[in-house]
Formats: C-alpha cells, structure tokens, sequence
C-alpha cells in the first residue's frame, strides 16, 4: 500500500462554498448602500413638515426655518462681546449687572459670561489694560477670565 505525503483537496466543495464566496462579495457592497440610504432618509432637521432629502440634494431652500432660539443667557454674552469690542469693558460689564438685576434668573450665568468677557478683553486690549476695566460684578469672574487668557 503506497501513503502519498501530499493531502489531496477536493475542488468546489459543492453549492455551500459557491454561496459563501458570492455573499463575501455582495454583502459588504449591500451594507454600504444600505447604511448610504439610511442616512440620507433620517431627518436631521428635526421638523417633521420638511420633506426628506437625499445625499444628492445639496441646495438648502430659501423659506428654511432659523435655528432654535437661544437662550437668554447666551444671547446676553453675545450682546455683551460685540458691546466689548464696539465700546469698551467697563460698559459691558456694567450692563451685565443691570440685565442680572432686571432679570435675576441669569445670575445663575453672571460668572461665565464675566470670565467670557474678561478673556476677551484680554484679546482686544491686552492684560494690563483690560484689567484696568475690572468691576465687582460676580465677584472676581471677570479678573479670573483675564488671568486665564493671560497666563
């Protein structure tokens, strides 16, 4: 009796090997499609009247809505930064303490808006100056927010 040393391989191993090579080739590409169109149907505008866009669509309509409104502290701290560099820091410091006095709801904000203009007058003025414009409102933010942009 003669022992071959080779391991002899039958070709084709019958239908269950066609179907396991032919869906290595076509699932990758159905995933990505599949994943492709799942994207472009989700409605990313979060207004369910708007009508669904595809990947191709890349106009934006004219009567689309504005975003969301913003809330009143962050529209104060933009006021208050354009106010900053349109005049000076003193100003927008002072009239952040008469909008928390109007409205004490924002007292809650008062420090990060004050570090946030304090850090910006550093950028328009520089250090020394724009600690020159300090005021005790929300006690020591605004100095902290011109020592953070400093050091």
């Amino acid at each position: 009796m003669k022992h071959s040393t080779t391991t002899q391989t039958r070709r084709g191993r019958g239908p269950a090997r066609r179907i396991g090579r032919s869906l290595a080739l076509v699932l990758p590409v159905v995933l990505v499609f599949s994943g492709t169109l799942a994207v472009t149907r989700v409605n990313w505008s979060g207004d369910p009247s708007t009508s669904v866009l595809t990947a191709a669509d890349t106009a934006v309509s004219d009567d689309a809505k504005p975003a969301a409104p913003r809330a009143p502290h962050e529209r104060l701290r933009d006021q208050l930064l354009t106010e900053l560099q349109e005049r000076d820091p003193g100003i927008a410091l002072t009239h952040l303490q008469q909008a928390i006095d109007e409205r004490p709801s924002l007292a809650a904000h008062c420090t990060s808006i004050a570090r946030a203009l304090g850090r910006a007058a550093v950028a328009v003025y520089g250090p020394k100056r724009a600690q020159s414009f300090a005021r005790p409102v929300c006690d020591t933010a605004y100095a902290s927010g011109v020592l953070a942009a400093h050091g």
